[in-house]
C-alpha cells in the first residue's frame, strides 16, 4: 500500500464540495473585470480539481485558506487591538476582503467547521492540525452570528 494515495478523506461530506463555490467566492477579492458567476466557476473548477487530483494535505490547505476568508469577514470590523492579538497562522488579514458577505462566511465558516469535526475519524493527524482553524472557525462564527442577531433586531 505505500505507492497508493490515500483517498478515505474523500469520504467525509460533499457539503464543502456543493457550497463552498459560490460561499468562498462571494467573500474573495473580485477584480473589476469578473463577475461573481464567473468567480464562482473558477472555484468550482479549483474544488473539483482538488477533489478528482489532490491529496488531503491540499485539500486541507484550500480549507485553511478558506478559513483565513471567514476570520476576516467576521474582524472586518473589530477593533485594532483584536487584530494583532489574533493567531496568525489562520488569518489572513493582509488580504482583508472589503465589505466581505457575512451570509457566505457563515456558510462557509460552517461548512469547514463541520468538516474538521469530522476530521477526527479518519487515521492520521489531520484532525489535530486543524485544531488552530476549529477555534479560529469557532469564534468567527460567533462573531458573524451576534452581527447578524444585531443587524436582524434593527
Amino acid at each position: 500500500m505505500s505507492g497508493r494515495r490515500s483517498l478515505v478523506w474523500l469520504g467525509l461530506t460533499p457539503e464543502p464540495e456543493r457550497e463552498l463555490p459560490a460561499a468562498v467566492a462571494a467573500l474573495r477579492p473580485r477584480p473589476a473585470d469578473l463577475s461573481l458567476a464567473a468567480l464562482t466557476t473558477a472555484e468550482r473548477r479549483r474544488v473539483e480539481r482538488l477533489i478528482l487530483r489532490g491529496t488531503q494535505r491540499s485539500w486541507l490547505g484550500y480549507l485553511a485558506e478558506v478559513t483565513a476568508l471567514v476570520v476576516d469577514a467576521a474582524e472586518e470590523d473589530a477593533p485594532a487591538e483584536e487584530d494583532a492579538s489574533a493567531d496568525g497562522d489562520v488569518s489572513g488579514r493582509g488580504n482583508r476582503s472589503i465589505d466581505a458577505d457575512p451570509h457566505a462566511a457563515l456558510v462557509a465558516g460552517e461548512v469547514v467547521l463541520d468538516h474538521h469535526r469530522m476530521l477526527i475519524g479518519l487515521p492520521g493527524a489531520g484532525y489535530d492540525r486543524a485544531a488552530p482553524q476549529r477555534r479560529a472557525l469557532e469564534q468567527a462564527l460567533l462573531r458573524l452570528r451576534n452581527r447578524a442577531d444585531k443587524g436582524a433586531a434593527a
